[in-house]
């Protein structure tokens, strides 16, 4: 059953405990309890709400950035992985595989202050060898959800 109950939750972490129960043929208290207890458990880490930040007229700037680096002896990844993900301005950091080591999710106000960031935060770190910056121009979807559907034209010129 908590299988069933996370596949529901990452699709939408707002269902109702109710609807649940019925979806999944328990009572709510039951659901209540294994949230709870995977709450406890650090199975469930956060809940995620997502905004189409275009939307709203904010200016906003999210940059993927590649970073390649010399692990350290005895430490791995893993050291460099913290230094870099306790930076505020970080919204993610994921170990990869293929030309870079670590990719990082960055959210800014402006591409300079993005810049900023990876010229005199992110390069000084000892093994730190090489960034590529990539930022997000358009979101058509996000964690399942599609946030840009295509335009009855945009359709039209694509070719098979």
């Amino acid at each position: 059953m908590r299988t069933e109950i996370l596949r529901y939750l990452e699709k939408n972490s707002r269902v109702d405990l109710g609807e649940l129960a019925v979806l999944l043929g328990t009572d709510e208290a039951t659901i209540a309890n294994e949230i709870a207890d995977m709450e406890k458990e650090k199975i469930i880490c956060g809940y995620h709400t997502l905004i189409d930040w275009d939307k709203t007229g904010e200016e906003s700037v999210t940059a993927l950035i590649e970073v390649r680096v010399t692990p350290q002896r005895d430490l791995g990844f893993d050291r460099i992985a913290e230094r870099i993900y306790n930076f505020p301005e970080v919204t993610a950091v994921y170990l990869i595989s293929g030309a870079y080591d670590f990719l990082i999710i960055l959210e800014g106000k402006t591409l300079k202050e993005v810049s900023r960031f990876v010229s005199e935060k992110l390069s000084p770190i000892e093994p730190v060898l090489s960034t590529a910056t990539h930022f997000i121009l358009k979101k058509y979807k996000d964690h399942g959800t599609i946030l840009a559907p295509q335009k009855k034209a945009e359709r039209m010129l694509v070719m098979p």
